[in-house]
């Protein structure tokens, strides 16, 4: 089976519990639904912990309001009460279909972040072989108030980039650890170029950026 098949990514979460059986109300990570009816196995995960269990899914109701899914196994709002906030967990041929210029978070979570000192070149292994810097990995994808942002823990032997920028610092100017920055996922707005996925790379449009 190919590989990326076998990807597991986060597609929402249990919210509670739904009427006497074990229907529980779930939540869409992507504000997309229509996939779900689809799925006709899901991993439960506990987010904190990385506990997870495999269950059949017996029923999925879309609704204009709520959503709700019924579990194999599930059979009591006792059950669900157990996996209240529990991750939805499903392989990537089952996540909600991308859009242009849409990722996975957990695609993105796997790339560098690059800049081109003398602007942007291809070629390479996402440019890094044509003058591609990497400034950064990106750790997460976090909800702003304007968009998604790319949450960067900054690279340590980059010198770009100064210790005032990689750093956070103490009263006394000692250094405290790597700082994380949070970059706008904007193509638009000129602060993110290209997104390779396929060589784990999206490249950073200016460095003032990260100050």
């Amino acid at each position: 089976m190919d590989e990326q098949l076998l990807e597991q990514f986060v597609v929402g979460f249990v919210r509670g519990s739904h009427g006497v059986s074990g229907e529980f109300k779930f939540e869409s990570y992507s504000g997309q639904y229509e996939h779900f009816a689809d799925m006709t196995e899901v991993t439960l995960r506990n987010g904190t912990n990385g506990d997870s269990r495999k269950f059949k899914v017996e029923s999925v109701e879309i609704g204009s309001c709520d959503s709700f899914m019924k579990l194999s196994g599930i059979d009591t709002p006792e059950d669900v009460k157990k996996y209240s906030r529990w991750e939805i967990v499903v392989p990537r041929d089952k996540a909600c279909p991308l859009d242009e210029n849409e990722w996975y978070v957990e695609d993105l979570k796997r790339c560098s972040l690059v800049y081109y000192p003398d602007g942007e070149k291809t070629g390479g292994k996402g440019g890094l072989e044509n003058g591609g810097v990497v400034v950064g990995k990106i750790t997460d994808v976090m909800e702003g108030g304007s968009g998604d942002l790319l949450e960067i823990s900054l690279a340590e032997n980059c010198d770009l980039l100064g210790d005032e920028v990689k750093y956070d610092f103490d009263k006394k100017g000692n250094k405290l650890k790597v700082r994380t920055v949070y970059v706008p996922l904007k193509e638009e707005a000129g602060f993110i170029g290209k997104v390779d996925i396929e060589n784990k790379t999206v490249q950073l449009m200016h460095l003032w950026i990260l100050e």
